[in-house]
């Protein structure tokens, strides 16, 4: 499909990629990405030997991703988060407050008040609310260079509309080739104050196959932080240790009917695994220093996993981590700090 049969997304026309290079086995062909929405990435196109092409992201068809957007579902650009791949800045996950006029939460960030999006929270009946994956999900970007195999741009934020500290200014690139997708994010603050920054990635990966419970997950990690529950997934201040639980995925093994929404950290190196091998496929998820953890959601009733590498735990300001180190990177004016991170794909034996 060309470009100009496409819908702009976000007020802007998307960009297509075409992966570059070879690779045997399982490959990347193409991807779509939308800088009218912070550089959302809408799909990524795979080829499966004995399958052919298919989609490697939980997206819908442009025409509804275009049509939801602006409406009553998109408070503070939520559809963004609901599918592809969004870039979560200047914090990844939750951050709680005080709810106040124009939805909206109070809370202090490196001791000055600041008021943020409530634009997510439990679904239960009187479950908090608060603010959920940072404040560029609908932001425009500027494009500032582009080839068949990767796209670049930059945003200006400034203090994002009075909602943070400092100025910020972001700059971010993809990378497509046959054996792996890349994702650069250099935040520079632009400011006079200190600037915290928090960055994640939040990629839906379908399963092929459609099995979710032969899918098999791989997480480098020792321990995952603690919550409420389920539904408003709040952290108490506590790391649980991994070892002998259902929950420890420092080898390989499958999700059968297991929910997870769960921050994985204390991070021993090395990618998150995602692998289908009813389709053949496996799937490498990087993220480079300083990302803290990996949060994982994978819900029982859909055949897709989402792993996120992230800097900061969720709320990283909230008084039970006892002003424990949460991953926010914290610039002075003039400092930058990157964010990498990456899938590669691989193969696997079938069954």
């Amino acid at each position: 499909m060309g470009q100009n049969q496409l819908p702009d997304i976000g007020g802007a026309p998307v960009v297509q990629l075409t992966a570059s290079g070879e690779s045997e086995g399982p490959r990347f062909v193409g991807a779509t990405v939308a800088p009218g929405r912070g550089m959302l990435l809408l799909q990524a196109r795979v080829w499966l030997p004995g399958r052919g092409e298919a989609d490697l992201l939980a997206t819908p068809p442009l025409e509804e991703v275009a049509a939801s957007m602006g409406g009553p579902d998109d408070f503070a650009g939520n559809v963004s988060f609901s599918l592809g791949g969004a870039i979560l800045l200047p914090y990844a996950n939750r951050i709680r407050g005080r709810a106040v006029q124009g939805r909206q939460v109070e809370t202090q960030v490196l001791g000055k008040t600041v008021r943020l999006p409530m634009n997510w929270g439990g679904k239960a009946p009187g479950a908090e609310q608060y603010a959920m994956h940072g404040l560029m999900l609908d932001t425009p970007f500027e494009i500032t260079g582009s080839a068949a195999d990767r796209v670049s741009g930059q945003l200006h934020a400034g203090d994002f509309d009075g909602h943070w500290l400092s100025s910020t200014d972001v700059a971010v690139e993809y990378r497509l080739s046959a054996s792996a997708l890349e994702l650069s994010v250099e935040v520079t603050n632009a400011g006079e104050g200190p600037l915290p920054v928090g960055i994640g990635w939040h990629p839906w990966f379908n399963l092929p196959s459609g099995d979710r419970t032969q899918a098999l997950l791989h997480v480098p990690a020792k321990s995952r932080t603690a919550v409420n529950d389920y539904d408003e997934v709040l952290p108490t201040g506590e790391f649980l240790m991994l070892d002998a639980t259902p929950y420890d995925f420092s080898k390989a093994r499958p999700l059968r009917d297991l929910y997870l929404d769960d921050c994985f950290t204390d991070l021993e190196g090395g990618p998150a695994e995602v692998i289908d091998p009813a389709a053949g496929l496996g799937l490498r998820i990087s993220g480079a220093a300083p990302v803290r953890a990996f949060q994982v959601y994978a819900p029982p009733d859909r055949p897709v996993v989402v792993v996120e590498p992230q800097f900061n735990l969720a709320d990283p300001f909230g008084p039970e981590w006892q002003g424990a180190d949460t991953g926010m990177v914290i610039l002075q004016p003039g400092e930058r700090t990157h964010y990498e991170a990456g899938v590669e794909l691989f193969a696997v034996q079938a069954p």
